[in-house]
């Protein structure tokens, strides 16, 4: 009979007002957040598809051929007719080359990325959940590659090697898989204390069946977001490369050397240098962007769950 009499009650006490206002709730630390996370994602999907979607097709736009020369056509400014970023000293089209040397400097950022996560999330995983000699062994292998001189390492090894594409996307996994290997370890070193890889443990589950199955998949999300962040500094690294002239030979078109290529007429040409660059300006920070989103929201329901 009591129970029956508080019903009345309940609903009474949720019906009282409170000072808790759906306005006060939309400008608290949290939703600020919230929408800061949402602009930054949205913001950053959009810079990065404006750049990514006429890359991939590039192949079915009415595009010139990227390589074609029309020495009557030299230095036409954009908005041109039938040149939209303009041409350059041997009259090639300037958006033609920008989207198949992005092409180019797109898959080796990609492939780069793919293999110094791997690389990185399984010595990271293994040095965290083992400890000992092995995550010795892996952390004084961090401290070697963060001591060298990046782009004095990259140049020496293509010259060792020569600029071919598999040559550059080795060089470039090598140089960041110390950045998620660092991420995974310090994830995995608080994953392994908690009482469910204890539980594995007791119930005889055998340690990498636990470290697979249970540790990297409560970990990966976080580290798919650094991980993306990588792609903006791989495409600079081939960028760079290509610039100095230690990128891949032609006939591929990449970034760096269109703008290497241009760099002499700048001050009477500008758009051969300033279009490109800009492309890739806005690849960085849409990449950045929606990476800085999706690292906010991770935390948040991370910080939500636990």
């Amino acid at each position: 009979m009591s129970a029956v009499n508080d019903i009345p009650l309940a609903a009474e006490s949720m019906k009282r007002p409170t000072a808790v206002t759906r306005r006060l709730l939309r400008r608290s630390s949290a939703a600020r957040r919230e929408r800061s996370a949402k602009v930054k994602m949205v913001l950053g999907a959009f810079l990065t598809a404006l750049v990514v979607l006429p890359i991939v097709l590039a192949q079915v736009l009415p595009l010139p051929d990227a390589d074609a020369q029309a020495i009557t056509s030299r230095f036409k400014p954009p908005f041109s007719p039938d040149h939209l970023f303009g041409t350059d000293q041997l009259g090639r089209d300037i958006l033609s080359r920008v989207l198949h040397g992005g092409q180019v400097s797109l898959t080796i950022g990609v492939l780069a990325v793919v293999i110094s996560g791997l690389v990185g999330v399984v010595l990271g995983a293994l040095a965290g959940f083992f400890g000992g000699w092995v995550d010795a062994v892996v952390s004084r292998l961090i401290e070697a590659q963060l001591s060298l001189p990046l782009l004095m390492m990259l140049l020496l090894v293509v010259a060792l090697f020569g600029p071919s594409i598999p040559v550059i996307t080795f060089v470039i996994a090598i140089a960041q898989w110390p950045e998620p290997a660092r991420l995974t370890r310090s994830l995995v070193l608080v994953e392994r204390e908690k009482p469910y890889v204890q539980a594995a443990k007791v119930l005889g589950l055998h340690q990498i069946t636990t470290l697979v199955k249970h540790v990297i998949p409560n970990v990966i999300n976080q580290v798919i977001v650094v991980v993306l962040l990588l792609l903006a500094t791989a495409v600079l690294m081939e960028s760079a490369l290509s610039f100095l002239g230690a990128g891949p030979q032609r006939p591929f078109a990449t970034w760096g050397r269109i703008i290497s290529d241009g760099q002499d007429f700048l001050t009477t040409s500008w758009w051969i240098v300033t279009l490109p660059g800009a492309v890739i300006a806005i690849l960085v920070v849409g990449v950045n962007l929606l990476a800085d989103g999706l690292r906010d929201r991770v935390r948040r329901r991370k910080g939500a769950t636990s």
